[in-house]
């Protein structure tokens, strides 16, 4: 009896031998290590395949993925990955991807009820609330793509002040966290300039990138930042 799956697996095996065909060893050679520079932080969404978004090959990029794209300081799965990642892999850079039209950030600013998900994306809901001055007088367009990359930056922040990023940098280790967010439309990666490297940083970096949207008119006219 045949697998349901088999076209996937056929597909598997077509792909394999591709790749041995085109780099011979590459399986062997992959197996024996993974030495990659990048950790990337990403949501569980379909659309958004992270070694194929930046044109990486197996073994380059260590991956961590869940819906929404948080980390918390409860989260013991993402921060088993992060510190695995830094420690023992010595990763470079972790980049948190976000990605426009995310179905959870979404639901949170459509109040919608998706099930279990709802409790995880309490934390998105967090966001939203901590910076509705800066969101809820945009449209609804400008919205969803605002508070997806507001939730990005809020995530950096979080990565960079876990214990584990934090005693990499206190012992000279060389790391950087970035926040990226994917346009499913063009396939292309923005850069939300919310790059930290040192503990020293952190606050400063949060800040400007937040500042970047301007909260709503004041009665008076004047724009507030």
């Amino acid at each position: 009896m045949s697998s349901p799956l088999q076209h996937l697996i056929d597909a598997n095996r077509a792909w394999a031998e591709r790749v041995e065909r085109e780099n011979p060893g590459f399986f062997k050679t992959l197996a024996a290590q993974q030495s990659p520079k990048y950790l990337w932080i990403g949501c569980s969404d379909s659309r958004v395949p992270a070694n194929q978004v930046i044109g990486l090959a197996p073994g380059e990029v260590f991956v961590h993925r869940n819906v929404a794209n948080v980390v918390t300081h409860s989260d013991l799965n993402a921060l088993s990955v992060i510190q695995f990642a830094v420690d023992e892999l010595k990763v470079q850079h972790i980049m948190v991807v976000g990605h426009y039209g995310c179905g959870g950030v979404l639901a949170v600013l459509r109040e919608q009820r998706v099930g279990l998900a709802d409790n995880w994306l309490r934390h998105v809901h967090d966001v939203k609330m901590r910076h509705r001055g800066r969101l809820m007088h945009l449209c609804r367009h400008d919205q969803e793509d605002v508070l997806c990359e507001m939730n990005v930056i809020e995530q950096v922040g979080n990565v960079a002040q876990s214990n584990v990023v934090q005693d990499a940098w206190a012992r000279g280790q060389a790391l950087s966290v970035h926040g990226w967010c994917y346009g499913l439309k063009d396939g292309k990666v923005k850069d939300l300039g919310v790059t930290m490297s040192g503990a020293g940083e952190v606050v400063d970096v949060y800040r400007a990138a937040i500042k970047r949207y301007p909260r709503a008119p004041a009665a008076d006219g004047s724009d507030e930042t």
